[in-house]
């Protein structure tokens, strides 16, 4: 099938996806609002989640239907759909999204990503996102920081407030530590230390960690890599992406980091530093090991 016409059902068999999907969690998200007591919001929340898996599992049906690729998925013996992970990976694509979900879809708990602020402004996904309890981060350079000082930690706090809400339902809560999609100039213009990867941005770990460190079951330490190079969203639809690797290890958390005070205590904060940048280490060399074939 030419590249061009399997861009073009893939992209219509995903928007149709969503229509229907979107449909449905907006429908059971209205009684949410509308019923403001507790006990009616806990049985809603397990129904949205279990429309998003749904909504995924017929995602990597129209990828199978639609894309030829050989994929390479190396996961832990035993996962649990009713424990807490905090997830992390590396950033190169949007595709990474998907690649994740349909790597991770039903083995745990439906994955909770952190997003940037703007994208609760696109169309339709972004009202599906809220409606999942997706948490919202608000970045402040710091040029911004220097001018408005009062805005320092609201980011951070969001992560808290977010993670409050993940308390009472098995949650797998994910975070692309580079806060970015890696690229050659941002690798550059960050002068960073490692072949593969921008620099991990700790603070949002860390708050959940203080948040709600002692449910985490583990972390799941994920590694995506494409052998035929970082395909785009585009690119992805049409079929040009052939191969994907997604290995997943799953690692404890050190006692000494489940709960700690990220902003204010130094000491904590040089440790949990060190604990993420031998993590990096780690799987620089990964994907360094993975280019080489």
């Amino acid at each position: 099938m030419p590249p061009l016409l399997t861009g073009v059902i893939a992209s219509a068999l995903l928007f149709v996806n969503i229509i229907f999907w979107c449909s449905l969690l907006f429908f059971f998200t209205f009684f949410k609002l509308v019923i403001p007591v507790p006990f009616i919001r806990n049985l809603i929340t397990p129904v949205l989640n279990a429309i998003a898996n749904n909504w995924i599992s017929c995602n990597s049906g129209w990828m199978w239907l639609t894309q030829k690729m050989d994929w390479t998925i190396r996961l832990p013996a035993h996962l649990e759909r009713k424990g807490w992970y905090f997830v992390i990976s590396n950033h190169q694509s949007w595709v990474d999204i998907l690649v994740l979900q349909h790597a991770l879809n039903r083995k745990i708990p439906l994955l909770k990503f952190f997003l940037k602020q703007e994208l609760i402004k696109v169309p339709v996904m972004g009202a599906a996102w809220w409606a999942l309890d997706f948490p919202f981060m608000k970045r402040y350079s710091k040029a911004f920081l220097e001018k408005y000082p009062e805005k320092k930690g609201q980011d951070l706090e969001t992560t808290r407030k977010a993670c409050e809400k993940f308390r009472t339902l098995p949650t797998s809560v994910m975070n692309f530590l580079e806060g970015t999609r890696f690229s050659q100039r941002k690798h550059d213009e960050q002068n960073s230390p490692f072949q593969h990867l921008l620099k991990p941005k700790a603070g949002g770990m860390a708050f959940a960690m203080s948040a709600m460190g002692d449910q985490f079951r583990s972390i799941l330490d994920v590694t995506i890599h494409y052998p035929d190079g970082v395909p785009t969203f585009w690119e992805f639809l049409q079929g040009s992406m052939k191969r994907c690797v997604v290995l997943v290890e799953e690692k404890p958390i050190p006692t000494e980091l489940l709960n700690g005070d990220y902003e204010t205590d130094e000491q904590y904060r040089l440790n949990f530093q060190q604990w993420v940048q031998v993590l990096w280490e780690e799987k620089d060399r990964q994907l360094a090991e993975l280019a080489a074939g």
